[in-house]
């Protein structure tokens, strides 16, 4: 048996005994297995966003001080195609986004982690989705890169999702609690540098219990943070991803993410994965896909939670 075939069939025990837990709960989804991601060159995935232009397609990127590059993973977790970007850097790559702008679809990055809380000015990197995946390895100039720093100082932020009808940018922090949210316009100007704008914080995001900690000291303290985000392509709902649960803020229309987010989130629940760090709706807006950090990476497809 090839490790491959092996790590898959691991996973499917762990969902097949999620699944036999949910049986006694009509309110969790377990999801299943989409696929497995074992190529080496896809390492860390800290971030996700389903293709516009290819069907089937989950674009990836790593965490940092890897290749500024994009993976497009078909739905077994296969890598079709590496895009690597010009004139950008991967300091410390968190979270992606897609997002639909003239009849143009641009994949977004955030490059906004900051793990000892020590940088000054942040990254968004965005490039045209390419038109063709008929080559394994592709390149593409940068369309635009936006510079921002926060209000009052650094913070860690492993978020970033944008509003598909405003264009809207929003960025999650992941230490503070309760989670924040941020909005961030975007600028044509390669040179200015923005300041993001604290709007609310996140409600209903469950801090860990005494036997969380107890039971581990150091993870339980994480297990709550905000490590990715996501808006479904018809704007309707905000999902936020830590490492135990996906939480949905549904949007009423003409509603503002200020007040959406002050509502308590409907939880959708997931198989244990070592790092959960990435999320995406599909580009229907129908399925959830999550992935893990750690290779193997598990491909989690789950439906969606109104």
């Amino acid at each position: 048996m090839t490790p491959q075939a092996a790590a898959r069939m691991a996973w499917c025990f762990v969902l097949l005994c999620a699944g036999t837990t949910a049986a006694a709960d009509d309110a969790v989804d377990p999801g299943h297995l989409s696929g497995l991601v074992t190529d080496e060159r896809v390492a860390e995935i800290s971030g996700m966003a389903a293709s516009a232009r290819h069907p089937g397609i989950l674009w990836v990127h790593n965490d940092g001080d890897h290749d500024a590059s994009l993976f497009a993973l078909d739905e077994s977790g296969k890598v079709r195609a590496e895009l690597h970007i010009d004139d950008a850097v991967n300091i410390d790559w968190e979270d992606m986004a897609r997002w639909e702008f003239e009849g143009r679809s641009y994949l977004v990055v955030a490059d906004t982690g900051d793990n000892g809380g020590l940088r000054t000015e942040l990254t968004l990197y965005a490039v045209e989705e390419p038109q063709a995946l008929d080559h394994a390895d592709l390149r593409a100039p940068l369309a635009w890169r936006q510079r921002f720093r926060w209000p009052d100082g650094p913070r860690d932020c492993e978020a970033m999702t944008i509003d598909p009808e405003s264009g809207d940018i929003l960025l999650i922090s992941k230490k503070r609690v309760p989670p924040e949210l941020f909005r961030l316009r975007r600028t044509v100007d390669p040179d200015a540098v923005a300041t993001a704008e604290r709007i609310a914080v996140l409600g209903g995001v469950d801090q860990p219990s005494d036997a969380d900690l107890r039971r581990n000291p150091v993870y339980g303290r994480y297990r709550s943070q905000i490590t990715s985000a996501a808006i479904d392509p018809q704007g309707q709902a905000l999902v936020v991803l830590n490492y135990r649960i996906a939480l949905v803020y549904p949007r009423a229309p003409g509603e503002s993410w200020r007040d959406a987010v002050g509502r308590a989130p409907k939880p959708v629940n997931f198989p244990w994965l070592p790092q959960a760090e990435a999320i995406s709706f599909s580009a229907d807006g129908h399925t959830l896909f999550i992935a893990s950090e750690k290779v193997p990476a598990p491909l989690i497809r789950l439906d969606v939670v109104r």
